[in-house]
């Protein structure tokens, strides 16, 4: 009985509803996925045959929660043969490379992205907290807000709501200060953590920790913090300390963050750009040094062409070795 279903499905079975990528994949419709096991095990065999034939690259099926039970099927070499891409909470993303050559289809995400929240009041005084959970907790340590990045959410936004979440304090991002790449955190992936100052939008704002997230909260003299840094003697934190104690004293004006217009080909998007503010100071420096390697550069075209015309420019030539007059 069973197998006469089967045959009858696979007489049956149309290819499933999808639109070709720009790669020439294609990307299965999930809204559109039959939710019968059977039925739909039979449509993908078939659809993988017909796009195979046609000459389609990657295939990409999106399997939501309500319907898990396809996971088996899609993942069963006879009628699907595709391979985890990635998941959420409310689906699974497979995908089938179907040449027979290496895969160029992109890897999951490689990153998760977290931020540091390097708060200053009207005081000079720093923003610390302690923290509920994790690895620090019950330890007495003081340190800046930090937190994750959520899915579509800017990084100044991310910083800006940290803040508010874990200690009450309203502040805005005026500066990136640094960024640490790390790999081998979260089950394999690797980190981006954005270190960015803030200044307390009013005067006065006194810390109200997040009882969940953070057993306490306070303002640090600058000083103080520089001083007791729980992280001392390790380069790479101790440059991090540097960067901020400098901005916090006005030595170091780090690198704007901006969102900006960045659609292309009729999709409008704003982007955020993180990018260093010219060293007016600097700048004129090196104009100046390049204006006296421009005129030594002139100077050795001229003395060329006179040496080629003969004349020495009117200048008698020396012993060999001897040093030539300044011109």
């Amino acid at each position: 009985m069973a197998s006469q279903r089967q045959a009858t499905l696979d007489a049956q079975a149309a290819v499933l509803v999808a639109k070709e990528d720009a790669y020439g994949g294609v990307i299965i419709d999930a809204d559109a996925l039959p939710h019968d096991a059977d039925e739909f095990a039979a449509a993908l065999q078939q659809s993988v045959q017909a796009w195979s034939s046609q000459g389609k690259r990657g295939l990409w099926l999106k399997v939501p929660l309500s319907k898990a039970h396809l996971v088996g099927p899609a993942a069963a070499p006879s009628t699907g043969g595709f391979q985890f891409h990635h998941a959420e909470a409310d689906y699974v993303m497979m995908t089938r490379w179907l040449p027979d050559a290496p895969s160029t289809l992109p890897p999951n995400a490689s990153h998760q992205v977290g931020v540091g929240a390097f708060v200053v009041n009207e005081r000079g005084e720093v923003l610390v907290v302690q923290e509920a959970n994790g690895p620090l907790k019950g330890k007495q340590v003081w340190k800046m807000p930090t937190g994750l990045v959520h899915q579509g959410e800017d990084i100044v936004l991310a910083a800006e709501r940290e803040v508010l979440e874990e200690a009450g304090i309203a502040a805005r991002v005026e500066a990136v200060l640094c960024i640490r790449q790390a790999h081998g955190f979260g089950f394999g992936k690797s980190d981006l953590f954005v270190c960015v100052g803030l200044r307390a939008n009013e005067p006065g704002q006194q810390p109200r920790p997040c009882e969940v997230e953070v057993e306490a909260a306070r303002w640090m003299p600058l000083e103080e913090y520089a001083s007791s840094h729980f992280q001392r003697g390790v380069p790479l934190y101790e440059t991090m300390l540097a960067r901020c104690v400098a901005w916090a004293e006005g030595r170091y004006s780090g690198w704007r963050a901006e969102s900006l217009q960045a659609g292309l080909w009729g999709r409008q998007r704003v982007d955020t750009l993180m990018w260093g503010v010219d060293d007016e100071e600097a700048a004129g420096v090196q104009q100046r040094a390049g204006d006296g390697e421009g005129r030594r550069r002139q100077d050795g075209r001229l003395d060329e062409r006179r040496s080629e015309d003969g004349d020495g420019g009117g200048v008698a030539p020396g012993p060999p070795g001897a040093a030539r007059p300044a011109l």
